[in-house]
């Protein structure tokens, strides 16, 4: 008989390792959040029109905050919209 922790599958568990989350600025070695880049600052908002947070875009507290103020000033002069229904 086989042992109780013995397990046995048929077809092999594939296990994902997910790619480690690394902030975009510190790799490129951004310094500046432009607020009139809206193209740059799409990659940053769900197809709502929301701000993604940290643990889903992998950003450092510091350009999180760098980014939501971008965000903020690029909607207040008409860059990017407040709501939408599909953005992307």
């Amino acid at each position: 008989m086989a042992k109780q922790n013995e397990i046995k599958f048929l077809t092999t568990q594939r296990v994902e390792k997910r790619q480690k989350k690394y902030c975009r600025f510190k790799k490129m070695g951004i310094r500046y959040v432009d607020y009139k880049d809206g193209e740059f600052l799409k990659k940053f908002l769900n197809e709502q029109g929301k701000m993604l947070p940290r643990r889903i875009t992998g950003n450092s507290l510091k350009f999180q905050r760098k980014v939501s103020q971008a965000i903020k000033k690029a909607r207040q002069m008409a860059i990017l919209p407040y709501v939408t229904d599909l953005l992307k």
